[in-house]
């Protein structure tokens, strides 16, 4: 075959492992982002195939049948019935899991429709023999018309063999398993007649969902005498279901054979014991305080090197460099501003590393069912916990995860409550200041008062968003009501290659996407803070000799003193001074000021702007940021400026404020309107203000 790269679509049931085949097919070659126009998340992938083949694989949405309920479902349809998109499939690998085949099934029955050549690629294989399943997989292939790829994505088994089938995907056969337009002869035989070039399930599906296809309006449907009403098609469509489900049962029968005598079930036992309504939220909460002792304990070491090493940077740059505004730019502005978020790498990579293996071990699943119960009673439901617990690395794509949510009332509240959890990007505030102002200190001998501090905050951030949801449920006046369905995926260990990718992954996008702000919010700070409109930045150095003639002090120290006027009378002092006096209260002085403004960008600038500021304040650059923010001290009273009450209500307005400009743009985007982001800013902001406020005032 003459070289070409062919599109080939993964598409299946949530849980049947198709992101772990996407990552055998794909490795790390993979690029992430949205659809046009909308906020799903697009994975493409790019694999090499036998023959000098290359192809486009294109992980679509998990979607139970084309028989859209949520936007995520919306995308595999629309995308399967517009031939002229560029990445419109050659072949389609259906990816459905060896012990639901049943379930799985439906959408197989419903994409042969469309004509597509179809692989059926039944995942899992590695479990049949612990459940007493044996496939005939030559009678299946007879009868649903198909090639049949047998995989194990754990082990690795069947991939290369299912390559060889994507490379012949033109030799698979293309008609439906079964007729669909036998449910109603003389209804589909109209639509035939008056569309003889038209696919006849993709007018079914133009009809019966919300979509479109190039080659078809959908109002030239509605205006014809044929259309029938919204109650007939839920009819007819029920009707299919039911004669696909019937095809599907008299296949499996032969074609599936299952012997309970030879399976070893331990799921039901264990899941008896995950989910029980007292064991079970114990468990979660014990792994959850394992989470946050690890983050703090493991992460020690790597910390500390980067932190040296950054500083070290610093000093050589400013050594060794010729001596300028370059030269300082490059020591005071660009090394430290990188140097405060990577340093939060090794606690980012543990936080992720953490989530993917839960996920991928299927008990995520259980904590979704378990707190659906608890989610009822705050005008929500298990589906909310999704956004919630995925808002633990960011709120961006946590929020877009509300798209799953049909029903409006739900979602929206999910949206506006989502960005109290904590997320990644607060982390790097939380473990400077929790390494401040908590001691390092082990209580009955294994509980470490900073991890157990950071969970704390986490719970603060989690109860915040439920009591922020019952208070939404009772003030928007929505009636609606849902039912709650979740799956729950067989317990697996989790594969170290689907971990692998998550966690790098993650962490790259993390790093690049605040390095990049991180970059150029120092570079500006470093200009606002070595230029100014006044006099007395240039005249510091003598204006200083006058007041100090009596003190005895060192180069260094004199060098520090000018270095810190010259600060204060910058252009970043005087934005700091002008907003002193509303922060003050809350125990912050002017610098602190600063970069709370600056890490409305983002939350993890916070440290980066504390880490300029210093160093272009004369402080000692072979010094860590640890060491410098613990030594700052406030010059009217002599304290230290991060000292247990100031810490305290830092945490705690970080835990509650919108500090995130591109939260307020995605929710924006999600509910189509500015009234609910600008409400989230206005009442997150102030009610983080006033929580700050009184806990400095109480502890001060």
């Amino acid at each position: 075959m003459s070289k070409q790269t062919i599109n080939v679509a993964l598409i299946g049931n949530p849980n049947v492992g198709k992101t772990s085949v996407f990552n055998q097919l794909t490795g790390l070659n993979q690029q992430v982002g949205n659809y046009p126009g909308i906020t799903v998340e697009k994975k493409l992938g790019f694999c090499k195939l036998p023959d000098n083949v290359k192809a486009n694989v294109l992980d679509f949405p998990g979607t139970y049948s084309l028989n859209a309920s949520s936007v995520d479902e919306n995308v595999v349809i629309e995308l399967l019935l517009n031939k002229k998109h560029s990445l419109y499939p050659d072949v389609v690998l259906l990816v459905a899991e060896v012990e639901n085949l049943k379930r799985n099934l439906l959408l197989f029955t419903q994409i042969k429709d469309l004509e597509i050549p179809t692989i059926l690629v039944i995942n899992m294989i590695d479990r049949m023999d612990k459940k007493g399943i044996s496939l005939d997989i030559p009678y299946l292939e007879t009868q649903l018309k198909t090639k049949i790829a047998l995989v194990s994505s754990r082990k690795g088994l069947g991939f290369e063999e299912l390559k060889k089938m994507i490379t012949a995907y033109e030799t698979l056969p293309t008609e439906p398993c079964l007729n669909a337009s036998s449910i109603d002869e003389v209804y589909f035989n109209t639509l035939r007649k008056t569309f003889p070039n038209q696919s006849l399930y993709k007018l079914w599906l133009v009809i019966t969902q919300d979509v479109n296809f190039v080659d078809l309006n959908r109002k030239s449907l509605e205006n014809n005498s044929f259309t029938k009403t919204n109650s007939e098609l839920k009819r007819l469509q029920q009707k299919e279901t039911v004669k696909r489900y019937q095809f599907i049962n008299e296949t499996l029968k032969i074609g599936q054979k299952i012997d309970s005598a030879l399976a070893t079930d331990f799921r039901s036992k264990l899941d008896r014991v995950l989910t029980h309504k007292v064991w079970g939220y114990l468990i979660f909460f014990f792994i959850l305080f394992g989470i946050f002792q690890s983050i703090f304990e493991w992460s020690k070491i790597p910390m500390d090197f980067i932190d040296r090493t950054f500083a070290t940077l610093s000093t050589l740059a400013n050594e060794n460099l010729p001596p300028g505004a370059f030269t300082n730019l490059i020591s005071q502005g660009i090394i430290p501003g990188i140097g405060g978020i990577l340093i939060f790498i090794p606690q980012i990579t543990f936080l992720f590393l953490f989530i993917s293996v839960l996920e991928e071990s299927g008990y995520m699943s259980r904590v979704v069912f378990l707190m659906d119960k608890i989610m009822r009673r705050f005008g929500l439901s298990g589906k909310s916990v999704v956004p919630l617990i995925s808002g633990t690395a960011c709120a961006i794509p946590a929020i877009m995860a509300t798209r799953n949510i049909e029903n409006w009332k739900e979602r929206l509240i999910t949206i506006l409550v989502t960005p109290f959890t904590t997320c990644s990007a607060r982390l790097p505030v939380y473990a400077i200041i929790i390494g401040l102002v908590i001691p390092d200190k082990f209580i009955f001998g294994f509980l470490n008062l900073q991890g157990l501090t950071l969970m704390l905050l986490y719970l603060i951030g989690f109860g915040m968003a439920i009591l922020s949801a019952y208070v939404l449920n009772k003030v928007l006046k929505l009636n609606c009501k849902t039912f709650f369905v979740v799956e729950m995926p067989n317990y697996k260990l989790p594969m170290f290659k689907n971990v692998a990718i998550n966690v790098v992954e993650k962490t790259k996008a993390f790093v690049f996407g605040a390095g990049k702000i991180i970059l150029a919010i120092s570079v500006v700070l470093w200009f606002l803070a070595s230029n100014s409109p006044t006099k007395k930045f240039n005249d510091a150095e003598a204006i200083l000799m006058s007041k100090i003639e009596n003190q005895n002090l060192s180069k260094l120290e004199l060098k520090n003193k000018v270095a810190s006027y010259k600060l204060e009378h910058s252009y970043i002092g005087i934005m700091g001074k002008t907003i002193e006096p509303a922060i003050s209260p809350l125990g912050y002085d002017w610098k602190i000021g600063v970069a709370i403004i600056s890490s409305f960008a983002a939350r993890e600038v916070f440290v980066g702007t504390l880490a300029t500021i210093y160093s272009v304040g004369g402080s000692d650059n072979d010094d860590t940021i640890k060491n410098k923010m613990k030594a700052e001290i406030n010059p009217e009273t002599g304290e230290k400026i991060f000292n247990f009450a100031s810490g305290i209500s830092l945490l705690l307005f970080y835990a509650f404020a919108m500090q995130c400009a591109s939260t307020l743009a995605i929710t924006k985007k999600e509910t189509n309107s500015w009234k609910w982001p600008l409400g989230q800013l206005v009442f997150m902001s102030s009610f983080a203000y006033i929580v700050a406020l009184i806990a400095y005032q109480i502890l001060k």
